[in-house]
C-alpha cells in the first residue's frame, strides 16, 4: 500500500498537467489570450521546444534523453529512501519532481514542444506550465529541507548507495 500511494498521487499530478496542457492547446490556441487579473496573470497559448526560458531551443531528442537519464536517477533514489516517517516530505517532494518531469517530457515526445500557458505580465515572466510549477516549488522545497530540516546523517542513504555504484564501476 505504500508504494501504491506516491504511484496513484503521482498519476493525479501527471493528469492534471496533462489536462491542463490539452486545454491550452485547444481553447487557448485558438480563441487567444484569457486575462485572469488583467496586467497582473493571463493565460496564454506558447509553444516551447526548448528547456526552461527557451534554452536550448530546437534540442527536443537531446532534452528527452537528458529527462530519461535524470529521471532514471531520481527513480532509482525514491526507491532507497528510507521508510522511516521523516522521509514522508522527501518522498512527497520526489514525486511532483519526478510528475513535473515526465509532464515535460509527454509533450516533448508526443507533440515536439512543451505547452506553456500561464504568463505573469506584471513582471514579464517566461511563460510555463503546471509542470514547470511542480519542479520549481519542490526544487525549492527540496533546498530548504536539505537546509534547515534534514541533518547530515540523514543523507547517509545517499553515500551509502553511491559507494556501492562506485565498488561496482571499480
Amino acid at each position: 500500500m505504500k508504494k501504491i500511494k506516491p504511484l496513484l498521487f503521482f498519476l493525479v499530478l501527471i493528469s492534471f498537467d496533462q489536462i491542463s496542457k490539452y486545454w491550452a492547446r485547444t481553447t487557448l490556441q485558438e480563441d487567444g489570450p484569457l486575462s485572469i487579473i488583467p496586467n497582473v496573470l493571463k493565460l496564454q497559448y506558447h509553444e516551447n521546444d526548448g528547456a526552461v526560458w527557451g534554452i536550448m531551443s530546437g534540442k527536443v531528442p537531446f532534452l528527452i534523453v537528458l529527462t530519461l537519464v535524470i529521471l532514471s536517477l531520481l527513480v532509482y533514489v525514491f526507491l532507497k529512501i528510507p521508510a522511516e516517517k521523516k522521509f514522508n516530505v522527501l518522498r512527497i517532494v520526489f514525486v511532483f519532481i519526478m510528475a513535473g518531469a515526465i509532464g515535460n517530457l509527454i509533450d516533448r515526445a508526443l507533440i515536439g514542444y512543451v505547452t506553456d500557458f500561464i504568463y505573469f505580465e506584471l513582471i514579464d515572466f517566461p511563460i510555463f506550465n503546471i509542470a514547470d510549477c511542480y519542479l520549481t516549488v519542490t526544487c525549492v522545497l527540496l533546498f530548504l529541507l536539505a537546509v534547515f530540516y534534514y541533518k547530515d546523517e540523514d543523507f547517509a542513504f545517499l553515500d551509502q548507495m553511491f559507494r556501492r555504484i562506485k565498488k561496482k564501476s571499480e
